[in-house]
């Protein structure tokens, strides 16, 4: 069997929980090195997931002629240097979302990657929900008719104090925006999977209730080439939590409560049912799985640094043209 040598680059707690493990868990994966600041805790982890080797300073990592991959779990400000420098040492690349600051970063990682001849992916795993994909059947089938509105709500209470790891979140030279960049990005990239590309966007980002540099509160409504019109909405805000999605058809309707979890609701002339489609224990471990075939394969990854430019592009159009 062949094996991809993988270094990770940062040791959070999205690291912990789930990149580690998947990586771990493969049986075509080998965790090899884990790269933090904190040496103490960089070695730690890597004794913790079983990685031989551990660093401080990620260049070092990724200058490891033993790694074949790296996966990048590090802030976004980041993202355009160690994906770049990577690449320059032969190194493919996973790396977290959203991909950069700004489509121009994209664009660059992207030259990167293309000139050394490695891949280049983009942790958008909700795109391998199996709710996403019966969706996709749904839609496909003429369940519901045509798609005419899709809306998406995610709200998350979140007003950390300085010293909290995750306050980076609200700093925008290191976040580039709030909660539409930090996890609306996953909603947009959801919306362009059902629905393909976009053809007009407006928007609104605001502060309603924390004074700060990112804003706590953004609306994005898009129209895609089919037609269909949606609206993505999130904020750090509300005291009620929801990740939602509904889709309006000509002969029907599609309801997930819960996007994280696996109960669809489906409605048309033929009554209403309901379906479970669980979600992997570990949501990271099938977008690791699909890029580590792909590399081995020698094709591309189903979620591309393409899309990953694409959804950046939604992006900056939200913030700076409205």
């Amino acid at each position: 069997m062949k094996i991809l040598d993988w270094g990770l680059i940062g040791a959070g707690d999205i690291a912990r929980k789930r990149i580690a493990p998947a990586l771990s868990e493969l049986e075509n994966c080998n965790l090899v090195s884990i790269s933090r600041k904190n040496a103490e805790t960089a070695e730690s982890f890597a004794k913790e997931f079983g990685a031989e080797k551990w660093f401080a300073d990620w260049r070092e990592l990724i200058a490891d002629e033993e790694i074949d991959a790296v996966y990048l779990a590090t802030p976004v400000f980041l993202h355009k240097e160690q994906t770049i420098a990577a690449a320059e040492k032969g190194k493919h690349v996973l790396c977290e979302k959203p991909m950069a600051l700004n489509p121009k970063e994209c664009e660059e990682m992207l030259a990167a990657c293309q000139a050394n001849n490695v891949t280049l992916g983009i942790a958008y795993y909700r795109h391998f929900y199996p709710v996403i994909k019966r969706i996709k059947e749904i839609i496909a089938a003429g369940e519901i008719g045509k798609p005419v509105l899709a809306q998406m709500n995610a709200f998350e209470f979140f007003d950390p104090t300085p010293e909290n790891s995750r306050y980076w979140l609200l700093e925008k030279e290191k976040s580039g925006g709030g909660p539409m960049m930090d996890f609306g990005c996953h909603r947009l990239e959801v919306l362009n999977n059902l629905f393909g590309e976009v053809t007009q966007i407006k928007s609104l980002v605001t502060k309603t209730a924390f004074e700060r540099e990112v804003e706590d509160t953004a609306t994005a409504l898009l129209q895609f080439e089919s037609g269909t019109c949606a609206s993505v909405t999130v904020t750090h805000t509300a005291s009620e939590p929801q990740d939602t999605l509904s889709i309006f058809g000509t002969k029907g309707s599609i309801h997930i409560p819960v996007l994280n979890k696996d109960e669809i609701r489906i409605k048309n002339e033929k009554g209403e049912i309901v379906e479970s489609h669980p979600t992997h224990p570990n949501v990271h471990l099938p977008l690791i799985k699909d890029f580590t075939n792909a590399v081995l394969e020698n094709r591309e990854p189903l979620v591309t640094g393409e899309i990953g430019r694409k959804i950046q592009i939604l992006e900056d159009k939200i913030y700076n043209e409205g």
